[in-house]
């Protein structure tokens, strides 16, 4: 996704677990736009983001495609969660390992209707596999599951 969007003249701000930073490349990774992220303690990752969007610098976050490593119930909620504290967009992109193809898809202005927002990712992502199709994490957030649903 890094070259995707250096191939379209974006400058990301991209997430990556901490261990990748602890290394020698650590240096590397953070000139590059990298961020880690402390998944055992994520404290104010979000308020971090959004505090520094709000600073008026343009940015885009980047955040890694879910089901890269294991298949999971959910997606981490983190994405809309800073779209909607900065004011900023949510620009649908995917690598889809069985045809090959990368790119960008429509972009979606978080709303206070996490459903409807989460159907429209839905709707996108449908005919994407990834590219570890295996381990793709069909869209859907912990906060679309009220009590009385199955998960």
């Amino acid at each position: 996704m890094l070259a995707m969007a250096w191939s379209t003249n974006v400058a990301p701000i991209w997430l990556g677990k901490k261990q990748m930073f602890a290394g020698p490349a650590g240096w590397l990774f953070r000139k590059l736009g990298g961020v880690p992220v402390d998944r055992e303690n994520p404290g104010n990752l979000v308020d971090s983001l959004v505090s520094r969007a709000a600073a008026g610098k343009p940015m885009a976050i980047l955040v890694p495609p879910e089901g890269t490593r294991s298949k999971k119930t959910y997606w981490k909620s983190g994405f809309r969660r800073i779209a909607a504290g900065a004011d900023i967009p949510i620009v649908l992109s995917y690598l889809d390992g069985p045809t090959k193809t990368g790119g960008y898809g429509p972009t979606i202005w978080p709303s206070p209707d996490v459903v409807a927002d989460m159907d429209q990712i839905r709707a996108f992502y449908a005919d994407k596999r990834g590219v570890k199709p295996g381990k793709f994490t069909p869209p859907l957030l912990r906060e679309e599951v009220t009590d009385t649903e199955p998960a």
